[in-house]
């Protein structure tokens, strides 16, 4: 679709709104069957990218990129959420806006929190027209930008209020590099320093992650790659769907190794390898979600776990956005470990038990009401091919199936594969969340594929399997919504 019809769509919705009011608004999110009830989620419109999750002060602070105007991607600020418990979250006022003439008068991007000397700073980046085309650093076919990394602190505990520098504290990307992108920073502390990354890449050469130190996360030095990538082989206009751009880069230490993540060509991707001398060197990589997840960051919680946060996107036309008056969620929070082979294990943090109401233990009595609930399956398939099935008497809404593909495992949820790397006959165990349109599956602790669904039951869902498969233990809860009527305040209050 055109952007004058999508811009024709969105005036007839803006006019719709004015005339009836937020009313019918909120009647009508509150009535979306496909609208998540335990995902955080803003109150309505468009939000991406999780930024600056932080711990402080008793409460979990939730950042990400919104557009206040509407349900496509647009205009970007950083609403602000926050929670005693990472499940429980309540909506608070627009934390960063683009102040206008400034640097990021065309957005405030993604970006990350630390404390300083016990304040909560923030480093994100801005975009605004560049003064000249040299300036620019995004160029994606659509926007030409230039990126620079802005610093503000926070004015109040509450971090409801959030005072900016003038300038930005890195400016220009390094001399010599003509980068394919300059953005997402991911801070860190070592020793007396700070270590700050950014997402980029070098046309014709590749991705690249960008390495600066500071003392005061004020006045930055360039070092070095920390890692760089290898020339892509696709071409596009967007360096991020050739891979020639990584953006949203985290790094962090697990176990005894560091973990580098990096969102590139539609997939947030893992690296598992060493860090010495302020370079990485990668040892095992892979996929961190092989469905509808992007932008991932991480945060340590209050008891020290790494906890992994990730946009869950849509996968329906904007126009489908823009009538449903909201788009995209907040992945269920992940805890992360390694695995004895130093792979990358996530599984959605066990406080999110408290979420669980009535329970089944016995497949004949599955009755998912209102698609909320929680799914825990071990079994054992005796053949290369399993399926399982959630339906109504509308016929099937989500299939799960297992087979064996071109020499190894894969499991599917619907038309979206992963890699399961498990041998026929071997244990499988599928940990699932149902919200609305998000089912987030998790195959045996490696594998995890969120998946859209947006199929709307007749009655409860109810649960089969086809195939040989021993069962060895099924739990199914139904999940309590975090408010009373799929609405988040304060828009609807």
């Amino acid at each position: 679709m055109s952007g004058a019809a999508l811009g024709s769509l969105w005036s007839r919705a803006l006019l719709a709104s004015s005339d009836s009011g937020d009313a019918v608004l909120c009647q009508k999110l509150a009535s979306d069957p496909s609208r998540p009830q335990y995902h955080l989620i803003p109150s309505h419109n468009w939000m991406n990218d999780p930024n600056g999750p932080i711990y402080f002060k008793g409460r979990y602070h939730m950042f990400h990129q919104y557009n206040p105007r509407g349900a496509t991607w647009g205009n970007m600020h950083w609403a602000h959420a926050t929670s005693p418990d990472m499940l429980h979250w309540q909506i608070e006022a627009i934390a960063i806006a683009p102040t206008p003439g400034s640097p990021d008068s065309d957005g405030v991007f993604s970006g990350s929190a630390v404390l300083d000397n016990g304040k909560p700073t923030v480093i994100y980046t801005a975009v605004a027209p560049p003064s000249s085309v040299g300036d620019a650093t995004l160029r994606d076919g659509v926007h030409t930008w230039r990126e620079t990394q802005c610093l503000a602190v926070a004015e109040d505990n509450d971090l409801h209020s959030w005072k900016k520098l003038s300038e930005p504290v890195i400016a220009t990307a390094p001399a010599g590099l003509e980068v394919t992108g300059f953005r997402d920073p991911a801070l860190w502390r070592e020793g007396d320093n700070w270590m700050l990354i950014l997402g980029s890449g070098v046309r014709g050469k590749g991705g690249m992650i960008l390495l600066y130190t500071s003392r005061d996360l004020r006045h930055w030095t360039y070092l070095h790659p920390l890692i760089e990538g290898s020339p892509s082989q696709s071409t596009g206009v967007n360096p991020v769907d050739t891979g020639e751009m990584w953006e949203c880069p985290d790094f962090f230490p697990l176990g005894n190794k560091h973990v580098l993540l990096i969102s590139t060509v539609g997939k947030v991707r893992w690296k598992v390898g060493t860090y010495a001398h302020q370079r990485f060197t990668a040892e095992k990589e892979g996929v961190v979600d092989w469905g509808s997840y992007y932008a991932a960051k991480t945060m340590l919680d209050a008891g020290g776990r790494r906890i992994l946060w990730g946009w869950i996107p849509e996968a329906r036309p904007d126009a489908d956005l823009i009538a449903a008056g909201w788009a995209g969620a907040m992945s269920l929070p992940r805890v992360l470990s390694l695995s004895s082979q130093n792979d990358l294990q996530t599984e959605v943090a066990p406080d999110a038990g408290k979420l669980r109401a009535d329970q089944s233990a016995n497949i004949d009595g599955v009755r998912i009401k209102d698609l909320a609930a929680e799914i825990d399956v071990h079994l054992y398939p005796k053949a290369d091919e399993f399926k399982l099935r959630l339906y109504s008497e509308a016929g099937d809404f989500v299939t799960i199936s297992c087979s064996h593909q071109s020499g190894s495992r894969e499991l599917r949820v619907n038309t979206i594969a992963a890699p399961l790397p498990v041998a026929t006959g071997s244990p499988v165990r599928l940990h699932m969340f149902l919200d609305g349109s998000v089912l987030e599956v998790f195959a045996n602790d490696t594998v995890a594929l969120t998946a859209r669904v947006y199929q709307i039951p007749s009655g409860p869902l109810r649960l089969k399997f086809d195939g040989d498969v021993k069962i060895t233990s099924l739990h199914a809860w139904q999940i309590t919504p975090i408010s009373k009527d799929r609405l988040t305040r304060p828009f609807c209050s």
